[in-house]
This record gives C-alpha cells, sequence and structure tokens, in this order.
C-alpha cells in the first residue's frame, strides 16, 4: 500500500481548495496517510481527513502523548530521548515518517525550517515530494536536489539565514549530493 507523508509549516492553519483538492486524490486512491501531531498545517490537515471521515490515517508523536489527533486515529509513537528538546525533540518523528513513506506532500510557507528538513530527508531517502510553495500559491514536485535548490531560490535572504542556523541546510545538501552520486562521506 503507498504511504504518503503529509506536513507542513505550523503558521499554514487553512487548507485553501487546490490543497483540498490534491489531498482529495490522496483519499480517491486510497493511500495511507502518516501525520504529525503539530498545531498549525498538521491540525489543519487532521481537520480536513477527519471531516471526511477518512480512516487510512496513523497520527506520530514524540514521546508518550499526542498534542493533535482529531479523528481518533491510531497512534505511533517515537521513542525519543527525554533529554532532547524543541526542535530536536519533534524532528526524530519527523525522520521516523520520511523512512516510512513511499512520498511526501509539504505545506511550505517558505520560512519553516521543519518543514524543509522534511523534504530534505525525503531526498535523502530517494524520494519525491510535491510542495505546495505557499508564497505563489503553486505546486512544485521535488525529486532531486536541483528541484529543492529552486524552491529555496524563491526565498529570501534573511528566511533562508534563519533556516540555515536551524537545519544546518549546507550539510544535509552535501550529504544528499553524495548520496545521488552514490559516494561516502566521511
Amino acid at each position: 500500500m503507498t504511504t504518503v507523508f503529509v506536513s507542513g509549516s505550523r503558521k499554514l492553519g487553512r487548507l485553501n481548495k487546490v490543497i483540498r483538492d490534491r489531498l482529495r486524490k490522496i483519499v480517491d486512491q486510497q493511500f495511507s496517510v502518516i501525520i504529525g501531531d503539530a498545531n498549525g498545517a498538521d491540525k489543519a490537515l487532521q481537520k480536513y481527513f477527519s471531516e471526511i471521515h477518512y480512516q487510512k490515517v496513523i497520527v506520530f508523536c514524540s514521546g508518550n502523548s499526542c498534542r493533535n489527533n482529531l479523528g481518533n486515529w491510531n497512534i505511533k509513537h517515537v521513542f525519543v530521548d527525554k533529554n532532547l528538546k524543541g526542535r530536536d525533540f519533534y524532528t526524530q518523528k519527523d525522520k521516523e515518517m520520511a523512512a516510512e513513506a513511499d512520498y511526501g506532500f509539504v505545506l511550505w510557507d517558505g520560512k519553516s525550517p521543519g518543514s524543509l528538513n522534511n523534504i530534505l530527508e525525503l531526498l535523502k531517502k530517494n524520494k519525491k515530494t510535491l510542495v505546495y510553495f505557499a508564497p505563489d500559491k503553486e505546486f512544485f514536485l521535488v525529486s532531486k536536489l536541483e528541484d529543492a535548490q529552486i524552491l529555496l531560490a524563491k526565498c529570501d535572504q534573511e528566511s533562508l539565514n534563519k533556516i540555515s542556523r536551524k537545519i544546518k541546510l549546507s550539510s544535509s545538501i552535501r550529504e544528499i549530493e553524495c548520496l545521488s552520486q552514490g559516494s561516502l562521506s566521511f
């Protein structure tokens, strides 16, 4: 069964018609959906799937408790070292979702380091991601590093600087380059 990792920026709390239409295609094909438990896009996506009574959803949560599970779906708790805090705590869950998914569907505001990190994690695993780039209100298919770099070029420099500091962007890009070349990175 095909599994889609759906996620997005916390500042994107509403789903427009074109996003809902794409989600409907996931449902129509009976794909399994894995989703996080954050506020913002995760919660909006959960609300959509709950409203249409879609059952093929699993909510991933870091640690022992979920912040949101609007459809009362099955939960997958991801073990996280209790000493980790903030972004590091929740990134473990996102990495596991990227590993389990066949594809990604990410709503990105062009500023969220977490959403970009999900796109890059999927790329590291050679998985395609459909990205809704909110500033342009357009979809972009990211299947190789060059596709991600085209999206990054659309971002303002201040946002890129913040993202780079928070997720070690250049390190992720080097890792993807090495993986695509089939070489080892030491």
